[in-house]
């Protein structure tokens, strides 16, 4: 079997061979076997189904939370030849309808869908004539009530297994305590544990440090300074990509922002120059990184401190994914502790306040009581915030806890591009009479995409002006022209947010947040806030054995690279050193660094110090300039 998989992963990726993991674990699905997969950001998760997907003779259908990730996969998935289609709460009536006739012709081999289809009683009677071969829970952790982003709507993966007994599950994740790894087992009824791969957490090549300051953007700008490559700055608000892009820019570094609010292209032309290397650093949200591939990222910097060492983990392990020395910096300040302490009580607003957003919500749509059930509608979060005066976190908060306790599904990056597909025959467009400038938009589009008359294909109204000399206004109305004429069916691009009703609308009175929901996730939330801060704030260990012990493995020794095993090393040196090889020693590790810093970290007499710098000022190996020393270049 596992020859048969190389063949595949040659012919579809190019590669020869499988990395450490992805091999057992294929085999293991293979052979029908129940399987968890435990694999660090950058292992390469997506190969240990997509293989398989390719072999088995049915579907593989893929549970997925993040409708930007699945789109991204099925693109990247299309483009190989490999034939994939995804489903979830943003595609209209006739999109999905076209998607499924796909589907019962035999046309698809991967179909991923988002978790809140499996609550759709048409989809799994559809999936009870489908011949599954396989199962996949991506972000497996999601399932898990003690996991950092656990969503209700996963547990309806179980009715999959109930019509489809014989299809084994193949369940993934990046991050995963041992509490967790029960519980994703657990609730996915597996057959058998015994099927569990893991990949150690140690990124060997990865130095974690922790950086005390109160001046994160000069800190940020050093540090940058001095690790050549691509970087990433992670910051926990979208306002906060763009200033601190401008920071880096006026500071003479190439830095642009990136959020879950920008165009997807936007999104796409900014990817697209940091994977370039035209733009060096991008400043980012969360939403940033899930399925880019670029492995010679060599710093990545949390300017903010994330709310868990999950999230941290995945985060910090975007850098070095080629296995070259790569530095994660994580920057804190005092004030930091009062900050976690608000995202508690931000992120579990009063259950009151909780149903009040509810009502507001369904106002804001204009849905009666007892209407909505499974209607999605654009969400203008600013304007709804706007409207009636609301704090945005704790709105957001809110809507959160709507969506855990099954009242509504708020999606937040939806963000989707305009799409196009031909309703007409061939025969049909030939005795259209039409304007001349929505005849050129109508032949532009028939050059300018293949397969229009099958599928929806994803357009540019900006790339269809240019080819046709038109404004994009202008392309807009021509467009929405041969739509109202039944030419086309027109899925304009929208940047808003997307909110499905899950359930009907029910009295603000009969809104019910389940302990489970509010109590017991906010008690799991406190526990990795602790977690964060010990890591962040605790100088007693090495960082990469915290990260080991918080995952449930079993540390050999300390790392020897992380702030802490260098402190370590360089208080043995300094003992063991003259006065002048310790400065030079410190110097090695530190420059510029000033001279009250220098006579602190070497314990030394001060004049003893001034006089071993003033010696290799002296040889050249060192420059003196306004109470600061550097090494010579």
């Amino acid at each position: 079997m596992s020859s048969e998989a190389r063949r595949v992963l040659r012919e579809h990726w190019g590669y020869d061979s499988f990395r450490e993991c992805q091999e057992e674990i294929i085999d293991s699905v293979m052979s029908g076997r129940d399987t968890l997969g435990l694999m660090p950001t950058g292992g390469g998760k997506s190969i240990t189904f997509q293989v398989p997907a390719l072999m088995l003779p049915g579907i593989t259908i893929v549970v997925t939370p993040l409708i930007s990730l699945m789109k991204d996969q099925v693109d990247n998935l299309r483009a190989r030849g490999i034939k994939a289609i995804a489903l979830h709460s943003g595609l209209t009536h006739r999109e999905n309808n076209v998607a499924l006739n796909h589907i019962e012709g035999g046309a698809v081999k991967l179909l991923y869908v988002s978790p809140e289809k499996l609550q759709n009683e048409r989809f799994i009677s559809f999936v009870r004539n489908l011949d599954i071969s396989l199962i996949v829970v991506d972000e497996a952790h999601c399932i898990s009530q003690w996991g950092y982003d656990f969503r209700p709507s996963y547990l309806n993966i179980e009715r999959i297994r109930q019509v489809k007994p014989k299809a084994p599950i193949l369940a993934l994740t990046a991050s995963a305590t041992p509490e967790v790894v029960t519980d994703i087992t657990d609730r996915l009824k597996f057959v058998s544990r015994d099927n569990i791969f893991r990949l150690s957490f140690s990124r060997n090549n990865i130095s974690y440090l922790v950086r005390h300051t109160e001046n994160k953007e000069a800190k940020m700008i050093e540090i940058i300074s001095k690790v050549p490559g691509t970087a990433i700055v992670y910051v926990r608000s979208r306002r906060r990509t763009l200033e601190l892009a401008r920071v880096l820019t006026a500071a003479g570094i190439n830095a642009e922002g990136y959020h879950a609010g920008l165009t997807p292209e936007q999104k796409t032309e900014r990817q697209n120059n940091w994977k370039n290397n035209t733009t060096r650093v991008i400043v980012a949200t969360n939403a940033f990184g899930m399925g880019i591939d670029k492995p010679d990222v060599r710093l990545v910097i949390h300017h903010d401190l994330p709310p868990s060492l999950e999230e941290y983990y995945q985060e910090a392990g975007r850098a070095g994914r080629d296995g070259r020395e790569s530095f994660a910096v994580l920057l804190v300040s005092k004030s930091d502790r009062a900050v976690m302490t608000r995202r508690l009580s931000d992120a579990f607003p009063p259950r009151d306040y909780v149903r009040d957003i509810y009502t507001k919500a369904c106002v804001f749509l204009n849905i009666a009581i007892g209407d909505g059930y499974e209607t999605l509608h654009e969400f203008n979060f600013k304007l709804f915030c706007e409207r009636y005066k609301l704090q945005p976190t704790q709105a957001r908060s809110a809507l959160s806890l709507l969506s855990n306790s099954g009242y509504l599904d708020y999606i937040e990056d939806y963000n989707s591009r305009s799409r196009v597909m031909i309703v007409m025959t061939r025969d049909e467009l030939y005795n259209l009479r039409l304007s001349a400038d929505t005849d050129k938009v109508l032949r532009t589009l028939l050059r300018s995409y293949t397969g229009l008359f099958a599928d929806y294909e994803y357009i540019s109204e900006s790339v269809i002006a240019a080819r046709a000399s038109l404004t994009e206004q202008a392309t807009y109305e021509s467009l929405l022209q041969l739509a109202r004429m039944h030419v086309i069916h027109y899925v304009p691009r929208t940047s808003n947010p997307m909110m499905l009703l899950t359930a009907s609308r029910v009295d603000t009175r009969h809104v019910t947040i389940p302990i489970s929901i509010y109590e017991t996730r906010r008690d799991g939330m406190k526990r990795r806030l602790d977690a964060m801060a010990s890591f962040a704030f605790g100088d007693d260990g090495c960082r990469v054995n915290r990260l080991l012990h918080y995952f449930g493995e079993t540390p050999t020794g300390g790392c020897g690279k992380c702030d802490y095993c260098r402190a370590q090393l360089r208080d043995k040196t300094m003992q063991e050193q003259s006065t002048l090889e310790a400065v030079r020693f410190i110097l090695s590790m530190e420059s510029p660094i000033a001279i009250n810093r220098l006579i602190a970290l070497t314990n030394r007499r001060p004049d003893d110090v001034i006089d071993a710098v003033r010696t290799l000022c002296d040889i050249n190996e060192a420059v003196l300039s306004d109470g600061t020393v550097s090494r010579s270049r």
